[in-house]
């Protein structure tokens, strides 16, 4: 018997495969919208921002990296290259975001990404029971622990967020 093919983003499909619990919200993505993916996910969402995380990549001395930080501030390149032992970050390119994670921009989810790129969360996400990331595309995102996200990616953590 052919075994069934698992269905979803693979954000979900890595979920899934690892067992870890996780919520899955979906909501109608505006392409018009200022207020940037991540803070209108937490508002179509009715989500506090601070838990609502995105993942940005970047390049820290040539070597694509991925930081995971909140909604509400913006990524410390120089604390995130630090973070890895890098001297210099700056942001990718977004095509090459795109080719390595196998998502498209706004959409990119920490999890179950096409390369296993070095990741860096937010220490901030530590202290809350939940946070919600991209599930691979624009209008869905996934809630679970930080605990298992730092896990899933074998992500450190670190203060690399800012206001």
């Amino acid at each position: 018997m052919a075994k069934k093919k698992p269905r979803g983003t693979p954000a979900l499909v890595a979920l899934e495969a690892a067992g870890v619990d996780h919520t899955v919200h979906a909501y109608e993505h505006h392409a018009e919208s200022d207020l940037g993916y991540g803070l209108e996910a937490a508002q179509a969402l009715g989500l506090p921002p601070e838990q609502v995380l995105k993942t940005l990549v970047a390049a820290v001395d040539g070597r694509l990296t991925v930081a995971v930080v909140p909604v509400t501030g913006r990524v410390d390149l120089k604390a995130l290259a630090s973070a890895v032992g890098g001297k210099r970050a700056v942001m990718a390119e977004v095509d090459a975001a795109e080719r390595a994670t196998g998502y498209v921009a706004g959409g990119i989810s920490p999890l179950g990404q096409r390369t296993s790129l070095p990741t860096v969360v937010d220490d901030s996400a530590a202290g809350l029971a939940v946070v919600y990331v991209s599930a691979g595309r624009r209008g869905l995102d996934v809630g679970l622990s930080p605990a298992d996200l730092v896990r899933l990616t074998g992500a450190r953590t670190a203060p690399i967020a800012r206001s």
